[in-house]
């Protein structure tokens, strides 16, 4: 679509929105918004940087190891 169109449409949209009672323009407002997302082109997501949160997480040195079986029928609260 040209520009000389794209203005076109928006000066016709902007006359007629104006004649609108406020209500009915607040709606047409809501739609706009509505098709913008509806609509909205994804973004490529960022790569991973290895080593960013390095030294901010503790691991404990048995969490491979496995789980005791008395702790799966042990009924106490934990």
């Amino acid at each position: 679509m040209s520009t000389s169109t794209t203005e076109s449409l928006i000066e016709s949209a902007i006359a007629q929105l104006e004649q609108l009672p406020p209500q009915q323009q607040q709606q047409v407002l809501d739609y706009i918004e509505f098709l913008a997302q509806k609509y909205i082109q994804p973004q490529t997501p960022q790569p991973r940087v290895s080593g960013l949160h390095r030294g901010k997480v503790w691991m404990s040195e048995d969490f491979n190891d496995p789980i005791p079986s008395d702790y799966w029928s042990d009924t106490k609260s934990r």
